[in-house]
């Protein structure tokens, strides 16, 4: 199964991910992770966006791609693989459709969790942190022991400031592929309100499982 995960921040990406790739028996491939190892395994790509980070610069969009497409072609990923946070905006995706039909590869599907833009908001200022522990509590999903509420702390991109600019870039710059998917067939809608379970069960049910 080759899947590209799409959705807002706070969605429930990370954990639904997780679930899925340990489900379907493929790697979880994320940028940052894709560029990490890139970097330390000294591959020609790899030096180049070790380049452009030492700069300070952002990696251009045609290495990552040929990161992503370096990376699908390993042994791991034959049987499929998950592609988490890339393509972030149109071109991003319009480029690497490019990439993979020069490589040969299809994509199955492009699955996209919806949240409305207030709970999500709900879920992530509610948010908080025990210093001592680092269990991530939130004041109305999991409130936090009387003991230890005093100690919590607030992210500070858990700010409703912070998380409000997030979506907001969300909805500006990545969203825009939602389009260009469902146009391919490949989008595959999913609720991602409810329990942690309920929404497994939903994308199970998305990809046909």
């Amino acid at each position: 199964m080759r899947i590209i995960l799409v959705g807002p921040p706070g969605a429930g990406k990370g954990t639904q991910a997780a679930r899925l790739v340990e489900r379907l028996g493929i790697p979880h491939i994320s940028t940052g992770d894709m560029l990490r190892a890139a970097v330390k395994a000294g591959t020609e790509l790899g030096k180049k966006a070790d380049g452009y980070m030492k700069a300070g610069d952002l990696v251009p969009d045609a290495v990552v791609i040929g990161m992503a497409v370096e990376r699908i072609g390993e042994p791991d990923a034959q049987k499929g693989f998950m592609l988490d946070g890339f393509p972030r905006t149109r071109p991003q995706a319009e480029a690497l459709d490019a990439a993979l039909s020069a490589a040969g590869v299809q994509l199955d599907a492009v699955v996209l969790i919806e949240v409305d833009d207030s709970l999500i908001v709900e879920r992530i200022t509610g948010r908080r942190t025990d210093p001592e522990t680092k269990r991530i509590y939130h004041m109305t999903f999991d409130p936090p022991p009387a003991e230890v509420a005093g100690r919590l702390v607030q992210r500070k991109d858990d700010t409703e400031e912070a998380c409000r600019a997030r979506l907001k870039k969300y909805h500006g710059e990545t969203a825009p592929i939602i389009p260009f998917y469902e146009d391919k067939g490949l989008l595959r809608r999913v609720d991602g309100v409810g329990s942690p379970d309920a929404v497994t069960a939903r994308l199970t049910a998305a990809l046909g499982g």
